[in-house]
């Protein structure tokens, strides 16, 4: 089993240099600000006491990702405009180590650039296209994994390394198997996870094929699908347990996937509604609000606006707007407004609810979709049925998957799984 060593000072193939502050650079501590993570993390609730802990204490950040984007302008302002930090330069490391301790996502590739030996500086134009996901979610998946030594690992979706740098140092690098498309990520991967000391298998290819011939005790999807992938479902060993978030195109009300193999092979699985997601992968088509139609739905009068007495859906009832990502369709949801507003782009239709009072609502639709009915109708149905927030998931042989609440009031099927497009290579 390889690991990070925690005592001050070694040497040879395996042991953790760790990178120290220039000389008047004392306010770059790395292991305070390891410790200051851990602590946040603890007090969120996304970790507690175990071997995922001990492994972020002693996991240095900076080694895994050296290089990191930070945004100089505001997210509508176009073209996009950020710097490349280098840990290597005094002067980048005071920022870049709040970036990388700081919780938030880390921005590590942009317009799918090769991610060794970048020269640090501006960029603009073009997008981030590969990030460290925030903490706070990789650990909450990293504790449901239940990682243990000697477990055999698959990560898919390998990007800065993390979640693979914490399966090596919980179980052991001999048994690690992390898998992205993308060669420039694969690359920086594996040299990175070296210089900690880490030898997993590193695969370039395709995750939802997995590595096929292969068997895992635990799998982690670190990207949203619209389905569980079925190779990686027939990789779970018996006793396996497997991780995916699963969206429809829309990005507002995710669920994950947990998805497990008992000892006599058998396959056991729910979606259970969850506030946050990882972000989907390159197949997974999106739909969203401009800021154009966001701006309409704001300022314009509607077709009718209604006081109503029935109250909105609870943000908290998760299970209810998971059941109308999937049963109703084609909807998004403003976050950022005041209130609830959702929007349905493929059509122009949108809602508008507003508080009048302490139990009445200005209710306000434009378009051909009535959604406020849409959801209150909705809603009696999942009342029905026990206000679920996990539904079972069958997984049929063929590939084919239903959605259905414990008393089977409400039932759905995730898309038909894709033919395989390419294979794998390492």
């Amino acid at each position: 089993m390889s690991t990070l060593d925690t005592s001050p000072a070694q040497s040879g193939p395996g042991a953790r240099q760790e990178a120290q502050p220039a000389d008047g650079d004392a306010a770059v501590d790395t292991a305070a600000a390891r410790a200051t993570m851990v602590t946040r993390l603890e007090a969120e609730g996304a970790l507690g006491a175990g071997p995922v802990r001990d492994a972020l204490l002693v996991l240095p950040r900076e080694r895994l990702m050296p290089q990191a984007y930070v945004r100089r302008n505001a997210r509508e302002e176009r073209p996009g405009r950020w710097d490349l930090l280098d840990w290597a330069e005094p002067q980048d490391r005071p920022e870049l180590l709040g970036i990388l301790y700081g919780g938030a996502s880390v921005l590590v590739q942009h317009n799918g650039e090769r991610l060794v030996e970048r020269v640090r500086g501006s960029r603009s134009g073009a997008s981030i296209t590969s990030a460290a996901t925030l903490m706070s979610l990789t650990t909450t998946l990293l504790e449901e994994l239940d990682l243990r030594p000697g477990q055999r690992v698959l990560d898919v979706g390998t990007g800065a390394g993390v979640t693979a740098a914490v399966a090596c140092q919980v179980c052991g690098d001999q048994g690690v198997v992390t898998l992205d498309r993308d060669q420039h990520l694969v690359e920086a991967a594996t040299l990175r996870l070296g210089d900690l000391g880490f030898r997993p298998e590193v695969v370039c290819g395709a995750g939802e094929q997995g590595v096929p011939g292969r068997m895992f005790d635990r799998i982690l999807i670190s990207y949203t699908v619209d389905h569980v992938p079925p190779a990686l479902v027939a990789q779970l060993a018996p006793g396996g347990r497997l991780l995916a978030h699963v969206t429809t195109a829309s990005p507002s009300w995710p669920a994950l996937a947990i998805v497990e193999r008992t000892a006599d092979g058998q396959i056991r699985a729910e979606l259970r509604a969850v506030e946050f997601a990882h972000q989907a992968g390159r197949d997974l088509e999106r739909i969203w609000l401009s800021e154009e139609f966001r701006q309409r739905i704001a300022a314009e009068p509607g077709t009718w606006t209604q006081r109503s007495k029935l109250s909105p859906p609870a943000d908290s009832d998760r299970g209810l707007w998971l059941a109308a990502d999937h049963l109703l369709g084609g909807l998004v949801r403003d976050f950022g407004a005041d209130h609830l507003v959702i929007g349905a782009p493929g059509c122009g239709s949108w809602l508008r609810v507003e508080p009048t009072g302490a139990t009445r609502w200005n209710v306000t639709i434009q378009g051909p979709r009535d959604i406020w009915k849409e959801i209150q109708d909705l809603a009696v149905r999942w009342r029905a049925a026990g206000s679920p927030d996990r539904y079972g998931l069958v997984i049929a042989p063929d590939g084919g998957q239903r959605v259905t609440s414990p008393c089977g009031g409400l039932t759905w099927h995730l898309p038909v799984p894709r033919p395989a497009a390419q294979g794998v290579a390492s």
